[in-house]
């Protein structure tokens, strides 16, 4: 099969495409033939070195972190998937392949009015949205949030389910997504280029940092006393969650299927769109990561492979 992979750290030049064999599975795991993977921040941070610490890769390394195919086998353990399912998932590592094996417990059933495309660029939004809005967030109906960052691609279905869980939803962004993210279900859109949301924006329950740096700081400003910052970004400040009386926490949401089959009724509803904006090759992985790296993405950067 035919594969990208890396054996050192450094720019997006040491990614190289090569074929090797197709991954053994064991017994409570299934064989995917993948149809498309997304481009995503986290798989950069890993490629320059930046997550060995907490995040240890071993080389030869495969990146990837989401998949949607077809499924061409299972282990003997496997219950709930079948051969020949159409599937998505999110993981860490060893998608940018033909194939790849997966623990069933991560591995959904892709919603039929979807394709793979749409399905990839969904599995790992709507696991970090599902993550943050729900486990740690604990959002209700009524209560406003504000997603920092809500353009890309995580952000874009953040802002779909928040508003379907009933709340008022405001985001900032570039003025040139602003009429997207309200067709999207954005209450407010706050251009982040001219406009201080400090000024515009009070007594919040949920800051969804999407953004990081100087914008996370400055939104312990804009929560009420015992709301909670929740960043996918950097950890908050220790101290300023201290000194404004509210809750600051990192989320990193731990792949499940479950949290892709709580959210399907949405999708079969229309509900809940993917956000697709470029679709492109497995050869040319690293022309994607530079892509996304520049910034500025509206959507996710599809990569597709069969």
């Amino acid at each position: 099969m035919k594969a990208i992979q890396f054996t050192e750290f450094g720019h997006s030049d040491v990614l190289k495409l090569i074929e090797t064999d197709l991954p053994a599975f064991n017994e409570n795991e299934v064989l995917i033939k993948v149809s498309a993977t997304t481009v995503n921040p986290l798989e950069m941070k890993i490629r320059e070195g930046y997550f060995q610490k907490i995040m240890p890769i071993e080389f030869p390394y495969i990146p990837g972190a989401d998949v949607s195919g077809i499924v061409e086998s299972v282990g003997s353990k496997v219950t709930r998937i079948k051969p020949g399912d159409e599937v998505y998932a999110t993981t860490y590592g060893s998608t940018y392949a033909g194939y790849t094996t997966l623990n069933q417990e991560l591995v959904a059933l892709k919603p039929k009015n979807i394709t793979f495309n749409e399905a990839a660029a969904l599995a790992i939004p709507l696991a970090t949205s599902y993550s943050l809005l729900i486990e740690s967030a604990q959002l209700q109906p009524g209560q406003k949030i504000l997603i920092q960052g809500a353009s890309g691609g995580v952000g874009s279905i953040m802002v779909q389910m928040a508003k379907i869980l009933g709340a008022y939803v405001i985001v900032t962004a570039s003025a040139t997504d602003a009429e997207r993210l309200k067709s999207l279900g954005a209450d407010e859109v706050i251009d982040y280029k001219t406009q201080d949301f400090t000024q515009l924006v009070k007594d919040v329950d949920v800051v969804a940092d999407l953004a990081g740096g100087e914008a996370q700081n400055k939104s312990f400003e804009v929560l009420k006393t015992g709301g909670k910052l929740l960043s996918i970004v950097m950890p908050p400040s220790a101290e300023l969650a201290e000194k404004y009386k509210v809750t600051g926490a990192f989320v990193m949401g731990t792949p499940s299927y479950k949290k892709l089959a709580w959210c399907e009724q949405w999708i079969l509803d229309g509900k809940i769109k993917a956000q697709v904006a470029q679709t492109m090759k497995l050869e040319q992985a690293a022309e994607a990561q530079d892509f996304v790296s520049k910034g500025g993405v509206k959507g996710k950067v599809v990569l597709e492979i069969n």
